[in-house]
């Protein structure tokens, strides 16, 4: 159920209607949501246990930084390793263009940053990175009953 509340002080409500006498949290639609949370966690703990990632991750929370790095939002701030030394960048474009000057193109092997919390994700940005993992895992070979168990659940959600 989504609910809309207008300027003018009308609500309106899409999806099933809430049932009497239940409780409900609300939370905005705009940000990433406590499902998309508690899917992404569920996923990257999937992962990990299947074995069929290529990470040299040792437990399923590095898994989740290296998955934050390649698959979702990357680094909030940027420390630059180059020839001429260490250079600061506010942005990921900063660092690009310093790495480019020596014909570097992999900003992800170069650059040490801050990588940003899953917390301060958009629901947009979220939805991508559920997106990538879901199918870097289906073509890794994960075929796990809680696998599927999440994804159908996942459906559910969006149902």
């Amino acid at each position: 159920m989504i609910i809309q509340i207008t300027p003018d002080g009308f609500i309106h409500l899409s999806g099933d209607a809430p049932e009497v006498g239940r409780k409900y949290l609300l939370e905005d639609a705009t940000k990433g949501t406590q499902a998309q949370n508690r899917a992404f966690h569920a996923l990257v703990q999937e992962y990990f246990t299947s074995g069929c990632h290529s990470y040299n991750a040792k437990t399923w929370l590095e898994l989740r930084e290296y998955i934050k790095r390649d698959m979702g939002a990357g680094f909030e701030s940027f420390v630059v390793a180059t020839p001429d030394g260490i250079k600061k960048a506010a942005t990921k474009a900063e660092a690009v263009e310093i790495l480019k000057a020596f014909g570097i193109d992999e900003v992800n092997r170069y650059a040490l940053g801050k990588l940003k919390s899953w917390a301060d994700y958009t629901k947009k940005e979220r939805k991508k990175t559920l997106d990538r993992l879901i199918s870097e895992m289906i073509q890794a070979g994960v075929q796990t009953k809680h696998f599927f168990e999440i994804l159908e659940g996942m459906n559910d959600q969006t149902a």
